[in-house]
């Protein structure tokens, strides 16, 4: 997969944590990248911007500055695989709690002919660093319970920092707008059983800079999108052929 691999970074409040997954990406698999597609909306602070676009003089031939049209993290998510070139399509955060270190090991595994591979902080025992207990006891219990509705292997479902053929998202009917994207993203092409999904082993990290944008009380929220999409039928999923 010689430079076929497109990489989307959103950002809003990430600084110095850009430019060290940005640093780390170039350093380890440049080789392997076609693009690396920077998504910033008009929250994004003046600090970020001017990161960004430093690292965009720097590397002219590789990054690029997109701004979003959907609104909040699924939205510029979706902004960007629309945009993506590559065959394939990496989603990560910009902010080191996604570490840049394993993308190498995403691509190579989607190279043995796999159309996702996601990531999960539970294959491993201490992957976490920074998570409160009472969030930890409570993923481990939402996982488990989705893992065991959708009948699949994969240990983590909601770690939004995976590899996807760049044809997959653009088959698919997205819906979710804010963070639970991260979990319809996995859980509409395990329900479609028609792509080859596995998962590799990683680590989280909480962020050192900036603030989430998610809130504790609006992880419930994922309980609705699993369950919603598990009544769905699969000809619902997909969209519509364009003639």
């Amino acid at each position: 997969m010689s430079k076929n691999t497109s990489i989307i970074l959103p950002v809003i409040n990430e600084t110095e944590s850009l430019k060290k997954t940005i640093e780390i990406l170039l350093n380890e698999i440049r080789k392997k990248i076609k693009e690396i597609i920077i998504i910033v909306d008009k929250i994004t602070s003046k600090e970020s911007l001017s990161i960004a676009e430093s690292m965009i003089s720097r590397y002219p031939e590789i990054i690029k500055l997109q701004w979003q049209k959907r609104k909040f993290l699924g939205g510029a998510l979706q902004d960007a695989f629309e945009h993506c070139s590559g065959e394939y399509c990496v989603m990560m955060a910009s902010d080191l709690e996604t570490n840049p270190h394993d993308v190498k090991k995403l691509i190579e595994t989607a190279e043995e002919g796999y159309d996702i591979v996601a990531t999960s902080r539970w294959i491993q025992s201490n992957s976490f660093e920074g998570y409160s207990l009472i969030k930890l006891i409570l993923n481990r219990i939402f996982q488990l319970f989705f893992r065991t509705l959708y009948r699949c292997n994969l240990t983590d479902l909601t770690y939004g920092f995976r590899i996807y053929r760049t044809q997959v998202f653009k088959e698919i009917k997205w819906e979710e707008l804010r963070h639970p994207f991260l979990l319809e993203s996995i859980l509409k092409p395990i329900k479609l059983k028609r792509y080859k999904i596995t998962e590799i082993p990683t680590t989280w990290k909480a962020r050192i800079e900036g603030t989430s944008q998610n809130t504790f009380w609006r992880n419930f929220i994922y309980f609705r999108t699993g369950f919603k999409i598990i009544f769905l039928k699969n000809k619902n999923l997909i969209k519509p052929l364009r003639h």
